[in-house]
Order: C-alpha cells, then sequence, then structure tokens
C-alpha cells in the first residue's frame, strides 16, 4: 500500500526514488519543508526542466540528492554564489536555494547580503533549526541566547541573527517566514516568493530534536511543532503587542515585498550589456 501511495503521489515525478529513505533523523523539519516546497512548484505549473536547486553543506544539502530537478551540490556557504552564476548565464531559469542557518548565515553569511544588495531573481529558502546539526550540535547564527549546544554547555553567550532583518536590510525585495507546523502558510509563501521578480527570501522555522530540542527541553519533534503552534503571531497581530509581549514570539507571514521588476539584477545587467553592444558598433 505504502509503494501504491508513493507512486500514486503528484509529486512523485520531481522525487529520486533510489535516495531514499533519507538520512535525516527521526522529526527532522526538512522533509516538510521540500515538501512544501515541491508543492508550491507544482502549483505554479513550473516546467521541470527550468528548475535549478542549488545547495550547499549541512542537512539541508541533502535536499539535492532526492529531487529530480537540475542542480549543482555546492561548498559551505557558496550556494547564493553558485545561484548566482546560474542565473546570469540563463535568466528564464527559476533558481531556488534551500539552505541551512549555518550554511547561509555564518560561513556564506557574506554571499547572503551581496545577493539581496544585488536583488538578482533568485528564491532563497533558509530551514533555521537554530543549530549544526549534521555536526553534532555547535551553536550557530541563529540560536537563541542562553540556548544550549555542545559548544555552549552552559548557554549561548552571543545575540542571534534576525535573519529576515538581515536580508530586508541588505536589500531583498520578498522577505517571509514560515514554519514547519504552519505547513499551508510555508507553501503559500514559497510560491509567492517563486512568482516574485528580484531576490526572494523565505525563513522556515524548524525543528531538530536530536541536537537542539533534547538539550533545550524539547526533546521530541511534537514538542518543538508545539513551541511553535504556541509561538508564532501574525505581522498584523504583532503590531498590537509591546517589544516585552513580543519577546518570545515568532512573526510569520509575508514580511515585506517591493514590486520592482526593473530594479532585478539579471534584467539591468541584460541592459547593460546592450548598450556596451551599442556602443561598440558605433565605434
Amino acid at each position: 500500500m505504502a509503494e501504491e501511495a508513493l507512486v500514486a503521489s503528484p509529486l512523485e515525478k520531481y522525487l529520486r526514488r533510489p535516495g531514499f529513505p533519507t538520512i535525516w533523523c527521526p522529526g527532522c523539519g526538512i522533509g516538510i519543508a521540500t515538501g512544501a516546497m515541491l508543492r508550491a512548484i507544482q502549483r505554479l505549473g513550473l516546467n521541470q526542466d527550468d528548475v535549478v536547486m542549488v545547495t550547499g553543506i549541512g542537512c539541508s544539502g541533502f535536499i539535492y540528492n532526492y529531487l529530480n530537478f537540475d542542480g549543482f551540490h555546492g561548498t559551505h556557504g557558496r550556494a547564493l554564489a553558485v545561484a548566482t552564476g546560474i542565473k546570469l548565464a540563463n535568466p528564464r531559469l527559476h533558481v531556488i536555494v534551500p539552505m541551512g542557518d549555518g550554511d547561509c548565515a555564518a560561513i556564506g553569511g557574506n554571499h547572503l547580503i551581496h545577493a539581496a544588495r544585488r536583488n538578482i531573481d533568485l528564491t532563497a529558502i533558509v530551514i533555521n533549526n537554530q543549530t549544526y546539526g549534521m555536526t553534532g550540535g555547535q551553536y550557530s547564527p541563529t540560536t537563541p541566547h542562553d540556548g544550549l549546544a555542545a559548544t555552549a554547555p552552559y548557554g549561548n553567550v552571543e545575540r542571534p541573527f534576525d535573519l529576515c532583518q538581515v536580508a530586508q536590510g541588505a536589500g531583498a525585495s520578498y522577505v517571509a517566514r514560515g514554519t514547519t507546523y504552519h505547513v499551508l502558510q510555508l507553501e503559500r509563501l514559497i510560491v509567492a516568493a517563486i512568482e516574485h521578480k528580484g531576490f526572494s527570501f523565505v525563513e522556515v522555522v524548524s525543528q531538530c530534536p536530536v541536537q537542539y530540542g533534547r538539550r533545550n527541553q524539547l526533546p521530541s519533534a511534537v514538542d518543538m511543532l508545539r513551541w511553535q503552534q504556541r509561538h508564532t503571531v501574525s505581522p498584523q497581530v504583532a503590531a498590537s503587542l509591546s517589544p516585552e509581549q513580543l519577546k518570545d514570539k515568532v512573526v510569520t507571514g509575508e514580511l515585506y515585498s517591493r514590486e520592482a521588476p526593473e530594479e532585478e539584477y539579471t534584467y539591468r545587467y541584460r541592459q547593460l550589456v546592450e548598450r556596451a553592444q551599442g556602443r561598440a558598433v558605433h565605434e
């Protein structure tokens, strides 16, 4: 029955069957985020040959292993740099870049701010589980202050990044945040991000019960998903709350959107090339 159900799934064509079962730990949220991403692609009716997946290193880097799209599995932190080259070479492609919080915000932080600054038409999906899950549970740039980690047994002393604020401040023209609990909302946000012409950034608050949860009194995936349910608010509700009331809340939904296709990087770059070629002809 399980085999028949998988074959009957409309998402079957997007999967590389030989890669299964996945390497992800029981309760990991990456599979939920990947499912939302695939349903968004299906909902948009994108040609499979026009979608490119670019991943880096980390738990989320294995997404590419299981998906039947063209793509590139790059080095740690460099996914957006590779994706930029692909998009410049062929602007008609839908280039989607799933990353982890450590991959994107630590070693890849510089690439994040410059991809956002350029406003290049990429869809960055950052699955934020607040830890380095693959390498033993070290703290990452998004680990909460006082959160416990393999490298912070007495609590993290650093302030965490708000990734959405970083992306918006650097110039991203679409910014949103979802969770693996609110999966239908997450799918809608990814649809909007792919449709948007410019740099789109979607943060996915995800659970890692094995490395982060068990160290922080959230020992199961259910505990972590319930935490998401209780601690998320919409931008509208957040606007009515005081800073103290917002202290332990996560704001989810569409946080920022600026429609300006003429500011998209590959569009402006193509105009520059055409002007340069025109001058060359006259010279």
